[in-house]
C-alpha cells in the first residue's frame, strides 16, 4: 500500500509506545473510525481522557494518518496480511496490529458503504419529451424560418427527480441521436463480453 511520508510519520508516532500508551492507542483507533463514520463533524472526537496527555499536534497528525490509512485500506479491500505487513514496516507491535484490525473488521462494511456513496453518478433518464418549434424571425433578422426542437429529459439521480431542458437545431438533434445510438451499441457489446 502506497502511503505518503506524512501518513507514515503519523503512523510511526502512533506505533511508538512512548507517544501513545496502549489505552491511548486504542482511543486513537476508536476516534479515527468514529470520525470517519460520523454523519457530521464532531470537534470533540479527540477529547477523550486517554488522549489528554498526548501532545495535541502529534495527536492530530496521528489521527489524520490513521484516518487516511483506514480509508486507503477499505478502498483497496485490504486483508489482515496486507494491513499487518504495512504496520510491521512502520514498527507496530503485534498487539497494536490486532487492536487496529479488530476495529477495521468491525467497521469495514459501514466504511465500504460510505465510500460507495461518495461521488456523483450520472443521472438516469426516465422519460423524454420534445416539441417542434419554428422560428419565423428574431430581433436581429426579419426572416429566420428555421425549425428547432425543445427537448426535456426527465432524470433521476439517487432518488431525486430533475428535468433537463435544452433546445437544438435539426442537425444538432441528428448528431445527438447518432451519438446515443453509438453509446447503446457500445453498452450492448460490453454486456456481451
Amino acid at each position: 500500500m502506497e502511503l505518503s511520508d506524512s501518513v507514515q510519520r503519523g503512523l510511526r508516532s502512533a506505533a511508538n509506545p512512548s507517544s501513545f500508551d496502549q489505552s491511548g492507542f486504542q482511543a486513537l483507533v476508536d476516534a479515527s473510525f468514529r470520525s470517519l463514520l460520523s454523519a457530521h463533524a464532531d470537534p470533540g472526537v479527540l477529547d477523550q481522557p486517554e488522549l489528554k496527555r498526548i501532545d495535541q499536534i502529534l495527536l492530530k497528525q496521528s489521527h489524520a494518518a490513521a484516518a487516511t490509512f483506514i480509508l486507503e485500506a477499505v478502498k483497496q479491500n485490504a486483508d489482515k496480511s496486507l494491513i499487518s505487513s504495512c504496520f510491521e514496516e512502520l514498527s507496530f507491535s503485534a498487539e497494536r496490529i490486532e487492536i487496529f484490525y479488530s476495529a477495521y473488521q468491525k467497521h469495514k462494511k459501514e466504511l465500504e458503504h460510505l465510500l460507495a456513496s461518495i461521488g456523483r453518478r450520472a443521472p438516469q433518464i426516465n422519460d423524454v419529451s420534445w416539441r417542434l418549434q419554428y422560428h419565423m424571425k428574431n430581433a436581429q433578422v426579419d426572416k429566420v424560418n428555421e425549425p428547432f426542437y425543445l427537448i426535456s429529459l426527465n432524470t433521476e439521480n439517487q432518488g431525486s427527480s430533475e428535468d433537463i431542458n435544452f433546445t437544438c437545431t435539426m442537425e444538432q438533434l441528428q448528431d445527438l441521436v447518432g451519438k446515443l445510438k453509438d453509446a447503446a451499441k457500445s453498452v450492448e457489446k460490453a454486456s456481451q463480453m
